[in-house]
C-alpha cells in the first residue's frame, strides 16, 4: 500500500498570473519567477543602517573534524536529494573516511577564506508544492517554492549556519523579541512570553491588546545588498563578508511543476527557503527591522511591546482604556508601514488581527480598530484567537485550546489503527511507542501557558486523562469499564499528572542554561545574576 502520494498540481492553463491565464509553459516559469522573486527590481534605502551601530569585530575560527560530523549526524537520510542526486546516507559513508572529510573541511575553509563560492553550489532545484487550506489555486501566490541545493554544499551551509548564529548571539546583535529561526527559541516561548506580558498588566490593573500581522512574501524579499551591510554590523570580519557577497550573488534554479522542468534562471535576491543559512540570515534582516522599530517606538514615547516570529509580528499594548490602547497600536500599525516600505516590504492586512485580554466578568465589548486610513481593515474583537498554533481565550483558561489538541490527539490514535494489517497487526509495545512519541506531543503542546505554580488545571487535567484513557484502552484492546490507574500501570504509561509535572520540571531546568538576552530569561523574576 502506498502511504505517501505525490500531490498533482494543476494545470499550467489553470494558473493566472496579471490576470491573464498562463496558455504555455514559457508564461508559467515566467509567471513562477516573478512572483517569487518579487524583490528582483527594488531598491532599499540603505541609509536605514545608519540607525544601528556596529558590533566588535568576531574572529573567525577554521571548521573542526566535530562540527561536521555532529552537523550531518541530523541529517534525515531520506530528505529529497538536490541536483546531484546525492542523499544524506551516501554522504555520511563518505564521511566516515577520514582523508575525505579533512578535503571537506578544507573546500569549507577555503570558501571561507578567498570569499568565494563554488558556482556548482549555487545551482539548485525549486520545487512547487501547494500551500495548505487556500480557497482558490489558481494564482502562483498560492504556491510555496521549496529550494533544493547540493549535498555537499548544504552540509558546508549547516555548518556555516550555526557558526554565524553563534557569533551574532554572542555578541547580542540577534533582537530578543526575534524567536523564530534560531535554536533554543520555539513557538511555545512566543506564547510563554506572552502569556507572561499579559498576567502581569492584570497585575497592574491594565487591560492587554495584541495586534498580530504578517509581512507579506518575506523570503522572496530579501535584498541582498542590505543583507551584506547587516552582516557587517553584526560584526563579522571581512573575508566572511567578502564570502557571504559572493554566496548570494550569480545563482541559478530551474522550476519543477509535476513532471515539467523550466530552464535555468539567474536568482540574485531572496533567501532560499531550503538552505541551512535561511533561518538565521531572515532573523539577522528582521533583527535590524525591530531594532529601528523599537527605537522609533522609544522615541515618541509609545508604550508598546514587540514580539516576532520569523515574518509574524506582535504588538502588545497595555492600558486601563481599550481606546487608549488601540490609539497607540494604530500608531505602531502606521510606523511599521512606513519602515517596511524603506525595507521594499510590505504588511498582509488581511492576516492582520487583534484580541483584547481581559479578566472582567460582566459584559465584554470592547472597541474595533479602524486601520483603513492606513490601507488595511477594521478589526474587530474575537471570543478566540490563535497565535502561532496555541488557541488564546481572553481570560487565558485555554479551555479551547487543551479542546482542540486533545481531539486532535485522539484522532491520531484512530488512524494509528490503520498501520496494522490484516495478518499481523501492531503489537501493544508498538502502540505504546507510537502513542508517547505521536500523540502525547500534540496534546501537551504549549501546555507551560496553562500549567504552572498554583494555576486551576482540573478541566485540563479532566480532559487530558479521558484522551489517554481511549489511547490506553486502544493500546491494551481492554474493555471500557477498565480502571485508568491500572491499564495505564500496564502499559507502563506515566500518569497524566505526573508526565506533565516531570515536563514542567525539565523546561524549568532548560530555563538556566538560555542566553542571558533570552527573552524569557529577562522575563523570568528568578533568573539568576
Amino acid at each position: 500500500m502506498n502511504w505517501i502520494k505525490s500531490r498533482k498540481l494543476p494545470a499550467a492553463e489553470a494558473i493566472k498570473h496579471n490576470g491573464r491565464p498562463c496558455l504555455t509553459l514559457e508564461n508559467l516559469w515566467n509567471s513562477l519567477h516573478s512572483s517569487f522573486n518579487t524583490a528582483l527590481h527594488q531598491q532599499v534605502n540603505l541609509n536605514i543602517l545608519n540607525e544601528i551601530d556596529y558590533k566588535p569585530t568576531q574572529k573567525w575560527n577554521p571548521f573542526s573534524k566535530f562540527k561536521f560530523k555532529s552537523a550531518i549526524s541530523k541529517c534525515n537520510d531520506s530528505s529529497a536529494p538536490g541536483p546531484d542526486k546525492l542523499s544524506w546516507y551516501h554522504l555520511k559513508l563518505i564521511i566516515k573516511n577520514d582523508e575525505c572529510l579533512s578535503r571537506i573541511i578544507d573546500i569549507a575553509n577555503t570558501c571561507i577564506n578567498l570569499g568565494h563560492w563554488p558556482k556548482y553550489f549555487k545551482r539548485s532545484t525549486t520545487i512547487v508544492i501547494s500551500k495548505p487550506n487556500k480557497s482558490s489555486y489558481d494564482h502562483p501566490k498560492a504556491f510555496c517554492p521549496i529550494v533544493l541545493l547540493n549535498t555537499l554544499g548544504k552540509l558546508i551551509e549547516k555548518v556555516v549556519a550555526e557558526r554565524l548564529q553563534f557569533i551574532v548571539a554572542s555578541n547580542n546583535f540577534i533582537h530578543p523579541s526575534q524567536l523564530g529561526g534560531l535554536k533554543f527559541k520555539s513557538t511555545a516561548d512566543a506564547g510563554i512570553a506572552l502569556t507572561h506580558i499579559v498576567r502581569s498588566g492584570w497585575a497592574k490593573g491594565r487591560f492587554t491588546s495584541s495586534l498580530a500581522f504578517d509581512i507579506s512574501q518575506f523570503f522572496p524579499s530579501l535584498n541582498h545588498n542590505l543583507l551584506v551591510l547587516i552582516l557587517e554590523k553584526a560584526g563579522l570580519n571581512l573575508k566572511v563578508m567578502a564570502f557571504f557577497a559572493n554566496y548570494l550573488i550569480q545563482r541559478s534554479t530551474n522550476y519543477l511543476w509535476n513532471n515539467l522542468s523550466s530552464p535555468m534562471f539567474n536568482v540574485n535576491i531572496r533567501v532560499s527557503q531550503g538552505s541551512a543559512l535561511s533561518p538565521i540570515l531572515s532573523t539577522l534582516y528582521l533583527s535590524l527591522l525591530l531594532y529601528i522599530l523599537e527605537k522609533r517606538f522609544k522615541n515618541l514615547k509609545i508604550p508598546i511591546s514587540i514580539l516576532s516570529f520569523v515574518d509574524n509580528g506582535l504588538f502588545i499594548a497595555q492600558d486601563k482604556s481599550f481606546d487608549i490602547s488601540n490609539l497607540h497600536l494604530f500608531c505602531s500599525y502606521n510606523i511599521l508601514s512606513k519602515l517596511l516600505d524603506s525595507f521594499e516590504l510590505v504588511i498582509k492586512h488581511s492576516k492582520t488581527e487583534i484580541f483584547h485580554f481581559s479578566r472582567s466578568q460582566g459584559v465584554f465589548n470592547p472597541p474595533p480598530l479602524d486601520l483603513s486610513p492606513l490601507g488595511g481593515p477594521i478589526l474587530w474583537p474575537k471570543d478566540l484567537w490563535k497565535y502561532l498554533g496555541s488557541i488564546f481565550d481572553r481570560k487565558l483558561f485555554f479551555h479551547k485550546h487543551i479542546d482542540h489538541y486533545a481531539n486532535k490527539a485522539i484522532s491520531t490514535v484512530k488512524c494509528m489503527k490503520l498501520l496494522g494489517n490484516l495478518l499481523w497487526g501492531i503489537s501493544p509495545l508498538q502502540k505504546c511507542l507510537l502513542y508517547r512519541c505521536c500523540a502525547l506531543p500534540i496534546a501537551l503542546y504549549s501546555f507551560q501557558l496553562w500549567y504552572y505554580n498554583k494555576a486551576p488545571a482540573s478541566y485540563h487535567m479532566k480532559i487530558l486523562n479521558k484522551m489517554q484513557r481511549r489511547a490506553v484502552i486502544w493500546i491494551l484492546r481492554a474493555f471500557k469499564t477498565s480502571p485508568l490507574e491500572g491499564i495505564e500501570a500496564i502499559t507502563s504509561i506515566i500518569p497524566m499528572r505526573f508526565h506533565i509535572q516531570k515536563l514542567a520540571k525539565r523546561s524549568q531546568i532548560c530555563l538556566f542554561k538560555l542566553l542571558n538576552n533570552h527573552i524569557l530569561k529577562t522575563l523570568s523574576d528568578d533568573s539568576p545574576s
